[in-house]
């Protein structure tokens, strides 16, 4: 089953952003070719008349401080030009590139050396290791390039290697290692220097689909210790909608759409994005907190008398600890006992879920009719979910408004 592991975070900082960004590829885009385009050209009439091409046109956006940011779209969409317009590998032809409020485009060649070494890390779709050099020399091939001296380059590439599982492996060489075990040496020599931005574009794409996977979890796993700001480039919708914080559909250069993965599958904003979305399982994509309820809660010291209609109106009433932590579940068969306190009478089995799993995973959890807590990270009662609920995702029945009413088998 397919998880995604973001939620709806609120971000605070922009850490990149761009203003209405074009790049036009040719000999004098600044000419005619951007002329035409800001007179609303297309960029079919713009390759026609002037035999210029657009790659980006006219992309506007913020990307948050610690947030993964996908861009996705077909191949010639500009969303690998995008991306080479924010470390200004591409010049742009027109618009603003700000990285903390430092417009780069306007920047000394000197300047832009330091942010390329400082602030920003690129990892790309085909490694790129230097075969004649061991692990943890291509890990700490920036640091060497900032002149970092040989022994805290060794440390820090190491402790890069660590963070990406292959400490052990630092004196071999690449031909000795994986598909996937490469890229994660990319991926350390980007870690390595520290940056505040990793760009990553295609960087799975090489990689046999299980490997991609496991690197798709690695990167979740890493980044909610590392929490860089990462732009991720990718044309693959399900691997966009199980790592973006937030994803951007590109088409012909400009934004189509951008959102969170739940609004891009839920709510498209147009046709094209619609069919982009047409084959996604929602139940494999949206999260439990998509269809989470306000949860009906009592302590274990709470009179089971004082809980019938509770427990009639709602199907179920979970019981929390002084944490607000689900001990216990208190269901309509738990009435008959007659016993007098909750904590006498109720199961003590609970099926829980994260508020970040997708709702197929909830299915099997509910299947004995009961409802899923739905928790936070630290245990914490967040909501829950009723296996009617879960079945009308899966398109299995219809929701009704009565919470006595069977469960189909």
């Amino acid at each position: 089953m397919l998880l995604i592991h973001h939620r709806e975070d609120t971000f605070v900082d922009a850490k990149i952003q761009l203003r209405d960004v074009v790049k036009i590829f040719g000999r004098q885009p600044r000419g005619r070719p951007l002329e035409m385009l800001k007179q609303g050209a297309s960029n079919g009439e713009v390759r026609d008349e002037t035999g210029h091409v657009v790659g980006v046109s006219g992309v506007s956006l913020d990307i948050q401080q610690g947030e993964v940011f996908v861009v996705m779209g077909l191949s010639g969409s500009g969303k690998s030009t995008l991306i080479r317009c924010i470390n200004r590998i591409h010049e742009v032809t027109d618009g603003e590139v700000l990285i903390d409020d430092e417009d780069i485009t306007q920047v000394s060649v000197e300047r832009l050396r330091q942010i390329r070494r400082q602030k920003t890390a690129m990892v790309f779709q085909h490694f790129a290791l230097f075969p004649h050099k061991t692990v943890v020399e291509n890990a700490g091939y920036g640091l060497k390039v900032q002149a970092v001296e040989p022994s805290e380059r060794r440390e820090r590439a190491m402790d890069a290697l660590d963070l990406v599982g292959l400490a052990e492996w630092g004196d071999r060489y690449p031909h000795n290692l994986s598909g996937g075990m490469q890229q994660r040496v990319g991926l350390a020599r980007a870690l390595a220097t520290d940056p505040d931005i990793l760009l990553m574009d295609e960087a799975f794409s090489a990689l046999d689909p299980l490997i991609r996977r496991e690197m798709q979890n690695e990167l979740l796993t890493l980044q909610q210790r590392v929490k860089k700001t990462i732009v991720f480039i990718t044309h693959d919708l399900n691997e966009a909608l199980r790592v973006g914080s937030r994803v951007m559909i590109m088409k012909e250069g400009r934004a189509v759409q951008v959102g969170t993965p739940t609004e891009i599958v839920t709510e498209p904003e147009d046709q094209y994005v619609a069919d982009f979305m047409a084959d996604v399982d929602h139940a494999k994509v949206l999260p439990a907190s998509f269809v989470m309820q306000q949860a009906t809660t009592a302590s274990p010291s709470t009179s089971v008398a004082d809980l019938s209609d509770e427990v009639d109106e709602h199907g179920a009433v979970f019981i929390i600890d002084d944490e607000g932590r689900p001990i216990g579940l208190l269901r309509p068969p738990d009435l008959r006992s007659g016993a007098g306190t909750v904590q006498e009478v109720m199961s003590d089995d609970v099926p829980k879920a994260r508020d970040t799993a997708a709702i197929a995973t909830l299915f099997q959890l509910s299947g004995d009719g009961h409802h899923v807590a739905i928790v936070d990270e630290e245990g914490r009662l967040l909501g829950a979910v009723s296996p009617l609920d879960i079945l009308a995702t899966l398109g299995e029945v219809e929701v009704v408004d009565d919470p006595q009413s069977e469960v189909p088998a």
